[in-house]
């Protein structure tokens, strides 16, 4: 039977589902983790929930079909159905492993207090983070256990290159495929993820538990490159 880990790892290596318009339903591949992920017209639900609910609802969603299962209709059915709650949906990108040590020097840290560092280890494990003079960049396993990536860059270390040169970094210190998630609005932070060689591969809605709140600052969002703002200043999140 295939779980959302085959279709990810085929994925990261080009291969990807039919552009058949069809829908695949896959059970979760922890408690954690359920969602939606599109592809080019092609989608794939985790939740574990009855599939004949879900291509039901998806029928009777009222928009093109391809769009169908990120669609907010649909989204709010299946929030009400599991009782989770939901962010924003999400461009997801991938990026191979790097040869080579990172273009810029880098200490490894465990400072729990960073809003992005413990926003992370309330959504993956094996967190591990690093900083760098004006950033931090931070990985650990999400999504059916994938590695994925997110950056911060200080205010006032911003339009240097500083979000690309992190980003590539972590390819440099990955093992594998490394995948981020970022806001489609976030500009800044795909052209920064683009740049450093990471393609985009499709878009993802993830369902979170009641309890994950995220970051009461904001700054912290998978995958972003957005400052870092000292105590004191306006803590919402640029982008």
């Amino acid at each position: 039977m295939v779980t959302l880990r085959d279709i990810l790892d085929a994925a990261a290596a080009g291969v990807f589902p039919p552009a058949d318009g069809g829908t695949t339903v896959v059970a979760q591949p922890s408690p954690r983790d359920a969602g939606v992920l599109a592809f080019t017209a092609h989608s794939v639900v985790f939740v574990d929930e009855d599939p004949e609910w879900v291509r039901r609802t998806l029928r009777g969603t009222d928009c093109d079909a391809l769009a169908a299962t990120l669609n907010p209709r649909f989204l709010t059915a299946l929030l009400d159905r599991t009782g989770r709650r939901a962010e924003t949906v999400d461009a997801v990108l991938v990026g191979d492993p790097l040869p080579g040590g990172p273009p810029l020097a880098l200490r490894e840290i465990e400072d729990a207090d960073r809003p992005r560092i413990a926003y992370a280890r309330r959504r993956r494990d094996d967190v591990r983070a690093w900083t760098a003079d004006g950033g931090v960049l931070v990985m650990g396993r999400g999504v059916a256990g994938r590695l994925e990536v997110s950056v911060e860059v200080d205010e006032d270390a911003r339009h240097r290159g500083l979000g690309r040169l992190l980003a590539t970094a972590a390819r440099q210190l990955a093992p594998e495929p490394l995948w981020a998630q970022i806001a489609p609005g976030n500009a800044r932070s795909l052209r920064a993820f683009q740049a450093a060689g990471y393609r985009p591969v499709g878009a993802e809605a993830l369902l979170l538990a009641p309890a994950d709140r995220g970051p009461s600052s904001g700054s912290g969002r998978p995958g972003a490159t957005v400052p870092h703002r000292p105590a004191g200043r306006d803590p919402k999140a640029g982008s």
